[in-house]
């Protein structure tokens, strides 16, 4: 019986402990069962399917975007009939529940588990551009209206160094087509962000990993910028800290992080769920 039991715990557990599956290595994200709403064959761009619910008490999102005085922008995502809920993301659709995908001219760039979001100057190429928040059920199906998914997209421009970011603010547009993605993030050998302590470049080929996946040790604080390349489209993601950035094909994505929380921390890539290195902040 003792036996039983601590299988069944186990077998709970995610990363970290959290009840999660949207982290197992080697799996897709899950669409688990449940009465919440109606499934839909129609699919957002990295196939997730649609959760239709009635209009009336749907979750609505609003996104306003402004710039921040070091660097980028601040985005802030006004929700209704919504809460985020990172501790369950990988279990049952619940009603009004979730977490946010943003995208950049329909690329994505972060998974959203909260209202607010810093969206570096580095991942947005000089010009005008189409930012898109679309809210998810903890299943990773789309919250959907009407046969429409439940998002807003806000303008932004880009301007070139050495002047201010514009911005304006954004409206709710569901079911806006995105246009097609822009040149990717910056080139390989660029130089590392200037306010990066520590630099990890990393390159993704046919599944393996290289240099071998080790640790790096960081004092608290301190400012990494992870350097990641990859052969096939995936996302680089941080656990505990729950930073995400895509990694678009053979394209270096750099992703920069503060380690303001001491332990062990892994870096993985998010679909194919390989270990790109571990973070000690001490």
């Amino acid at each position: 019986m003792l036996a039983v039991v601590l299988l069944l715990a186990g077998g709970t557990a995610g990363c970290g402990g959290r009840p999660t599956t949207h982290h197992k290595p080697g799996t897709g994200h899950q669409e688990a069962g449940g009465s919440t709403g109606t499934l839909l064959e129609a699919k957002d761009p990295a196939g997730h399917r649609y959760r239709e619910v009635p209009a009336a008490g749907a979750p609505q999102v609003h996104l306003t975007v402004r710039p921040d005085t070091e660097d980028g922008w601040n985005l802030q995502l006004a929700v209704q009939n919504f809460r985020f809920t990172p501790d369950s993301t990988g279990g049952a659709a619940l009603p009004g529940a979730g977490h946010a995908h943003l995208e950049l001219d329909g690329r994505k760039l972060a998974r959203l588990y909260g209202p607010w979001h810093h969206l570096p100057a580095a991942q947005v190429p000089q010009g005008t551009h189409t930012l898109t928040v679309r809210l998810y059920a903890d299943d990773h199906t789309v919250w959907a209206v009407a046969g429409k998914p439940v998002q807003a997209a806000a303008e932004l421009t880009a301007a070139a160094p050495g002047t201010a970011p514009g911005h304006t603010h954004g409206t709710p547009a569901p079911g806006s087509p995105a246009p097609a993605p822009p040149p990717g993030t910056p080139a390989p050998g660029s130089p590392a962000p200037a306010e990066a302590d520590r630099t990890v470049t990393v390159s993704v080929r046919n599944g393996k990993v290289n240099p071998a996946p080790g640790r790096t040790e960081l004092k608290r604080g301190e400012r990494v910028a992870l350097r990641v390349t990859s052969d096939r489209a995936d996302t680089l993601h941080v656990h505990g800290y729950d930073k995400e950035i895509a990694l678009p094909p053979g394209q270096e994505a750099t992703l920069l992080l503060t380690a303001d929380r001491t332990g062990l921390f892994e870096v993985e890539t998010h679909e194919s769920g390989l270990v790109l290195t571990q973070l000690v902040v001490r």
